[in-house]
């Protein structure tokens, strides 16, 4: 049985709404959240960046494992803000909790995707015995250019999870990927903010590639959508998780608890995984999860998971030491426009 051992969430507590985004830009609020479906957005601190939210993710999901960190065999950090374009973050990661010396160590990069695709080399690693358990993390202070759309989205947030043999708190039933040369969102190296292509980015990247990656895996696991519990999808706005859920077959039940964009808007590589962790954070044993992330470029990662006893005892802990992912989205303080153009060092 290979599988979620544990898990740990982190968002940062600054927000800013999106009505004073727009306001700033002479836009209309209402049309605004009208159209991408978030009412606004975490933002991180000064001195945050993607490796300090993965060991802050971490640190959490160790506290609901009675293992050390030395068992970890592999360590990935999946991100689209690395602090460093040469100099690996995992490796950080892995010194500063104690991770040792004999693990396998790489930062993975695929838009939103990076963190899925982490888990699915730890679970092949896992499945052919070269090791015990391995962490996977998401983690991202998202960019988005000051009067761009994405400058209403981009989020922060880190997700990390612990996969195992052992313990298992959710089984990995079945996973598959889709992918294709699709460069609907891009950022070449040395520029600062990322490109996209505009309404090019959903029907033929987001939409087509989700709806593959699904069929794939309903295929490949003999299921169809009545029969899992809960559905999540990458969520870069509101409108387009609610949007493909509904056209594969999902219900606005099995979506609902797991769209934390609405809140905090698309921290890149832990916005799946966090809808993820939502999720579990009230999942019942014997219940299943359909899970689908997406990367710009393009691809999806397929999951279908089902929940063991075993996540009566994380969910037990998370409570008891206030990481639900619904209260540290309630956790929160509001910020100025100006105050959010110098968290993310634009002035």
């Amino acid at each position: 049985m290979v599988g979620i051992v544990s898990y740990g969430t982190y968002i940062p507590r600054y927000r800013i709404k999106i009505e004073d985004i727009a306001r700033v830009w002479g836009k209309d609020p209402a049309e605004v959240k009208g159209s991408l479906g978030v009412t606004e957005k975490s933002v991180p601190e000064l001195d945050e960046d993607a490796v300090t939210i993965a060991i802050e993710s971490a640190t959490r999901c160790f506290a609901a494992w009675t293992g050390k960190p030395s068992d970890i065999g592999a360590l990935f950090v999946g991100s689209e803000s690395h602090p460093y374009a040469v100099n690996p973050s995992s490796t950080i990661v892995g010194e500063l909790l104690g991770v040792g010396r004999n693990y396998l160590a790489a930062d993975l990069e695929f838009a939103c995707k990076a963190a899925t695709a982490g888990m699915q080399a730890i679970a092949g690693l896992l499945g052919s015995g070269h090791i015990s358990c391995g962490l996977a993390i998401g983690a991202d202070t998202a960019q988005g250019s000051p009067h761009d759309v994405l400058e209403y989205t981009t989020g922060s947030g880190g997700v990390a999870f612990l996969l195992g043999t052992k313990n298992v708190a959710a089984e990995l039933l079945a996973f598959s990927s889709y992918s294709s040369d699709t460069p609907d969102f891009w950022r070449r190296d040395g520029v600062r903010y990322p490109t996209h292509a505009g309404r090019f980015t959903g029907e033929p990247a987001y939409f087509a590639h989700v709806l593959g990656a699904s069929n794939y895996l309903m295929e490949k696991a003999h299921i169809k959508p009545s029969d899992a519990t809960y559905s999540v999808f990458h969520m870069p706005n509101g409108r387009f998780p609610r949007d493909v859920a509904r056209r594969i077959g999902f219900t606005e039940k099995q979506l609902a608890p797991s769209l934390v964009v609405d809140r905090i808007g698309n921290p890149y590589s832990a916005t799946c995984l966090l809808g993820l962790s939502a999720v579990l954070d009230i999942a019942a044993p014997g219940q299943t999860i359909f899970m689908v992330s997406y990367g710009s470029g393009a691809g999806c990662d397929a999951f279908y998971w089902k929940v063991s006893e075993g996540i009566q005892y994380l969910q037990t802990v998370r409570k008891l030491q206030h990481q639900l992912v619904t209260g540290q989205i309630d956790q929160k303080v509001y910020i100025t426009y100006d105050q959010y153009l110098r968290k993310t060092s634009k002035i």
